[in-house]
């Protein structure tokens, strides 16, 4: 086995170890620690992505080269490399665009346990993204979640300590359901590897036998991760946890929590159940139906919003919406869709939080629109960034969101006609309604109307900030341009995903 072959497992483990390291130092030193793994990481995903695209295939590594069922395994393709390299460079770009936030919304002796969180956070990203086995997905997923409320309620305020305890209450409940099916199906099978599953469960289906339990287990899997991700109507909790945390982690709990419990329902469905038996069992019909409202409720949600952050997450509502509607279309070109929607939400959400973060330092902290005029003129950079999210989001050709749309209309192209119908005016009613809030936002950020006490203030920009603004905006144009080669690998990884 080639060293970089190693790659994703150390990512993994070592992200748990620079936590640990980082709770014992202070915090400029845990964050040159972590920012420096970060980067590594981004390395090591990157040279594994190179990698799958040169190979025919994807790799099983064994954990102590033991096979099952005693031992452990992680599994890699083209997807979870893309996956593993897009994740790792946002979480390093947010980190640096919110850094000053973190040290002034944080308490001074809290900052290391702030880079603490962030790795643990990381850790279980790549575990959810690489692992092969179901009990081990769970492990992380809890990991996840405790990493995530942490980094909402760091912030010492009494809204982000509310936010946090419905963050939990929700994400523990999704987290029972999700356990309950494993639970479940282990019950069933007597197996906690994916691929081992499959068999026991085409033998099933094959025989007639428990087929009403396996029914009930799709919909605790789909029901658990949906309340974990968001997905209309379990989004309840998204605009008060992410409103109110610091710019880093709103950019981070957007752009790749509620994306990595959505990967780990993809290889449920992918190399558990398989797509036959989802559509069957018309599971899809109902992440379509949820999709399908969310696209339009949340974006009616963020319509609705004066506070400019609680408008960006009532947004994501929407965008996660995108996602589980590909998911629901019957199609290979809807399940493109999809996973193409998670990278491109994930390099457009978090520079919209971090240009959010911008704009608050040049109007006096506050981040009601009102307030927040001709905040893009006090701060140019942050205005670009997010002009060009704000364009994405939209789906103008040239920008990441483009590509999700048109990958959407045509999984929905190639659906039975009702659901066709349906998911061409989500697409255009979405579309116009991410125009009529959006739009309006840039004009106010660039309006040259008396912005009043803040008239005279200019953004004092960082190195850390300046350079992830940059870097998201490339990011995000470069995706756009070229977005065909990223559908191409989408495909190619999710051809060889549940094989």
């Amino acid at each position: 086995m080639e060293l970089v072959q190693s790659f994703p497992f150390i990512t993994i483990v070592f992200s748990l170890t620079c936590g640990v390291f980082c709770a014992v130092l202070r915090g400029n030193r845990a964050r040159t620690l972590c920012l420096s793994w970060l980067t590594v990481t981004f390395l090591m995903s990157l040279s594994v992505l190179l990698y799958t695209l040169k190979s025919d295939g994807y790799y099983i590594y064994r954990m102590g080269k033991w096979n099952a069922p005693w031992g452990n395994e992680i599994r890699v393709g083209v997807l979870e490399a893309l996956m593993a390299t897009a994740f790792s460079g946002v979480m390093l770009l947010s980190v640096l665009g919110g850094l000053n936030h973190i040290f002034e919304d944080c308490e001074a002796e809290k900052t290391n346990l702030y880079f603490t969180m962030i790795s643990l956070l990381m850790s279980s990203l790549f575990a959810l993204i690489y692992t092969n086995d179901l009990f081990t997905a769970y492990v992380f997923v809890e990991i996840n979640t405790i990493a995530s409320c942490a980094l909402v309620m760091l912030k010492s305020s009494g809204k982000t300590l509310v936010a946090t305890t419905r963050y939990l209450i929700m994400s523990l409940l999704g987290s029972g359901l999700f356990l309950l099916g494993i639970v479940m199906l282990y019950g069933i099978t007597g197996e906690l590897l994916m691929e081992s599953i499959a068999e026991k469960v085409r033998e099933i289906f094959a025989s007639g036998e428990y087929s009403l339990p396996l029914t009930v287990i799709i919909g605790l899997f789909s029901v658990g991760l949906a309340v974990k991700s968001a997905l209309f109507p379990f989004h309840s909790w998204l605009p008060d946890a992410h409103g109110s945390a610091t710019a880093a982690s709103s950019a981070v709990l957007s752009g790749l929590v509620l994306k990595g419990y959505i990967i780990v329902l993809i290889k449920i469905f992918y190399r558990i159940f398989g797509l036959s038996v989802i559509v069957s069992e018309r599971v899809s019909n109902f992440l379509f139906l949820f999709g399908f409202l969310a696209m339009i409720l949340g974006s009616v949600g963020a319509l609705r919003e004066r506070d400019l952050k609680r408008m960006l997450a009532y947004s994501s509502v929407a965008q996660v919406g995108y996602i589980y509607a590909g998911l629901g279309m019957h199609s290979q070109a809807g399940m493109v869709a999809a996973c193409v929607q998670i990278l491109a939400h994930a390099v457009t959400k978090p520079m919209l939080f971090i240009a959010a973060g911008g704009f608050m330092d040049v109007s006096g902290g506050n981040k009601d629109m009102a307030s927040l005029t001709g905040a893009g003129r006090r701060d140019p950079l942050g205005g670009a960034a997010f002009t060009v999210g704000a364009m994405s989001m939209i789906g103008i050709p040239s920008f990441a969101g483009f590509m999700t749309k048109f990958t959407l209309t045509q999984g929905a192209l190639q659906a039975h006609t009702p659901l066709m119908i349906m998911a061409l005016a989500a697409i255009a009613v979405s579309t116009l309604l991410n125009a009529l809030y959006y739009i309006p936002a840039v004009f106010t950020l660039f309006s040259r109307r008396d912005d009043g006490k803040y008239a005279g203030v200019r953004a004092r920009y960082t190195p850390s900030y300046a350079g992830a603004t940059v870097a998201f905006i490339l990011l995000n144009l470069g995706f756009g341009v070229f977005s065909q080669a990223i559908v191409d690998a989408v495909s190619r990884g999710l051809a060889m995903f549940g094989a």
